[in-house]
């Protein structure tokens, strides 16, 4: 079988779906494994059900080396795919066990086989460089506002506003929004009527503005991730199209070649028989 043959399969939907359907099997079983009833009743099923998906994604991984070469290092993915495959190849013995855990990352191969899950991982990945300044934004918050709570609040509440560290733990949980008005909103206003100013400008601030900006961030890379992957698709697509046009080319040429060669043999044929 040539390279053309194999990069076809490869690349074509129904055994990219087929991978997909495998990929989540292996994900049940994984899951049916973490019952101990279910392997003492069934567990020698489970394990050859477990084997067969391991075998189907190294035929993949394989395949894939045959056919991109020296380009499958060039894919992050394909990287990912071949770290997570042999993993699972890691012997279940003595300080090698607890690697033979990670074989069930075989499941986050799913991401590389399934087009929204990349590129949401992929503009997650992109998206780390802004949201570590709008951290930065966040923690700038955080050491002023606890500032501000400990010199004003720490001497009548220190439970929650005794030390600088304490009351940026305060602050945290009522950015998460978890009983921060009955718990520590509503004690603290009625010894300062005055803080609800304090907390009412810092749920503002933090949960709303800075929490805003991270998902614009995110949202922002997920579009530029969608229009790379297009792009992608597009050039894919046009190699694609371009070497089906060659592969006809090929056919036809082969059969004209055929066929001159043919003409030639039957006009040999005739000039040896007039020479006859």
């Amino acid at each position: 079988m040539g390279n053309w043959k194999i990069k076809s399969l490869v690349e074509s939907r129904w055994f990219q779906a087929f991978v997909i359907a495998v990929i989540l099997l292996n994900s049940v079983v994984f899951g049916l494994q973490t019952s101990q009833g279910l392997m003492e009743r069934f567990g020698r099923t489970l394990n050859l059900f477990d084997q067969f998906c391991l075998g189907v994604f190294t035929v993949e991984l394989v395949l894939k080396i045959i056919v991109y070469n020296k380009r499958f290092c060039h894919d992050p993915w394909n990287i990912f795919d071949f770290i997570i495959v042999a993993v699972s190849f890691v012997p279940d013995m003595g300080m090698f066990s607890a690697l033979r855990l990670f074989r069930v990352l075989r499941v986050f191969k799913l991401i590389s086989g399934v087009r929204p899950l990349r590129v949401i991982l992929s503009a997650v990945i992109r998206s780390i460089p802004g949201v570590m300044w709008a951290s930065v934004i966040l923690l700038l918050v955080y050491y002023v506002y606890g500032i501000i709570g400990t010199n004003l609040f720490g001497k009548t509440h220190p439970q929650w506003f005794g030390t600088l560290g304490g009351s940026v733990y305060s602050l945290f949980q009522i950015m998460t929004l978890e009983s921060w008005s009955m718990g520590i909103a509503r004690p603290v206003i009625e010894v300062h009527p005055y803080a609800w100013i304090y907390f009412v400008s810092y749920i503002l601030f933090s949960s709303f503005v800075v929490m805003n900006i991270v998902v614009g961030i995110v949202l922002t890379s997920i579009a530029d991730s969608v229009k790379k992957e297009d792009a992608a698709d597009d050039a894919q697509g046009s190699v694609r199209r371009e070497f089906e046009k060659l592969k006809k080319q090929m056919e036809q040429f082969e059969k004209a070649f055929d066929r001159i060669s043919g003409q030639h043999d039957c006009q040999e044929r005739t000039e040896k028989e007039k020479a006859r």
